[in-house]
């Protein structure tokens, strides 16, 4: 019960200002530059959520940032690209946690080893306070496994499906 209230208080004196502190306007114009210049190398789609703190309803009940994770990329639509390839790299300041959610198409062919990989390298960096470090990191390990098994053809149409810019909560 202890560890509940704390783990509440630990993310209510979380705001978007942390989130805005960590991630300034100038970092998510750079980081959506990023994502479109990866998106040019694949069909995939990739997009950054990173939020201060879980909503009160997800502490309530004990929820795990991967489900809170999981919703977003529900919700952000990055489960709905054309080939089912679309990745959300989620980052939670509260709990210095990471996810990284695979859309299927891109799910059989990169097991959970390698994103537990991207995570690890992303970790590090966040860990030192190096967040556009960490997000360049793991946006070129995505794109490095989106080229591998869902590469642009040249002179092929490909859409962008999906915003580039960071999504902050």
């Amino acid at each position: 019960m202890i560890d509940r209230i704390q783990r509440i208080l630990r993310h209510r004196w979380r705001d978007e200002d942390d989130t805005r502190r960590a991630i300034p306007p100038a970092l998510a114009e750079r980081l959506a530059q990023y994502v479109a210049d990866s998106e040019r190398r694949h069909t995939g789609e990739i997009r950054i959520y990173v939020e201060a703190s879980l909503p009160l309803s997800y502490l309530w009940r004990g929820a795990a940032p991967r489900e809170r994770a999981i919703a977003m990329f529900g919700k952000l639509g990055v489960w709905d690209t054309d080939q089912n390839n679309g990745v959300l790299i989620y980052l939670l300041l509260a709990e210095h946690a990471i996810e990284v959610v695979a859309d299927r198409g891109l799910s059989r062919h990169v097991g959970a080893a390698q994103w537990q990989q991207v995570v690890r390298h992303m970790g590090d960096a966040f860990r030192a306070g190096r967040y556009e470090e960490g997000l360049k990191q793991a946006v070129d390990e995505v794109t490095a496994l989106l080229v591998k098994h869902f590469p642009a053809t040249p002179g092929a149409p490909n859409a962008n499906e999906l915003p580039d810019q960071p999504v902050l909560g």
